[in-house]
């Protein structure tokens, strides 16, 4: 159990396979296989041998190994050089390392809503 000022972080080992959703307020590892949505308030980290195929929701992610679908990061994603992925980001900040391999759309920087200009109101 993580003592306070510690995060806890979930870690799916590398023979092990899930298939289903993951949602939770932890950081989580994935080494193994995910064939599901994962939805947390925290950091992903997706190893070299880790595989994940469904939507993703996560603060932060960092991707060593290989995503198919589509991610939703608030805050800073990052694709290192032995990446896989295979989908559409939406993210605030994104770092691409020389190797690693992206298809799909992104869009990055401010949400839609904030980045629009306020309507002028119209007097009668």
């Amino acid at each position: 159990m993580a003592t306070k000022g510690e995060q806890e972080i979930t870690q799916i080992g590398g023979s092990i396979t899930i298939k289903g959703d993951i949602s939770g307020k932890s950081d989580v590892r994935v080494a193994g296989n995910v064939n599901g949505s994962i939805n947390i308030e925290g950091e992903l980290i997706i190893e070299r041998s880790g595989y994940i195929e469904g939507e993703i929701k996560a603060t932060n992610a960092v991707v060593a190994g290989s995503v198919k679908g589509n991610i939703d990061v608030s805050e800073k994603l990052i694709l290192e050089s032995s990446s896989k992925f295979v989908g559409n980001i939406k993210t605030k900040q994104l770092i691409i390392q020389e190797g690693a391999m992206f298809q799909g759309n992104c869009q990055m920087g401010m949400p839609a809503q904030a980045a629009a200009p306020a309507k002028k109101e119209e007097k009668a």
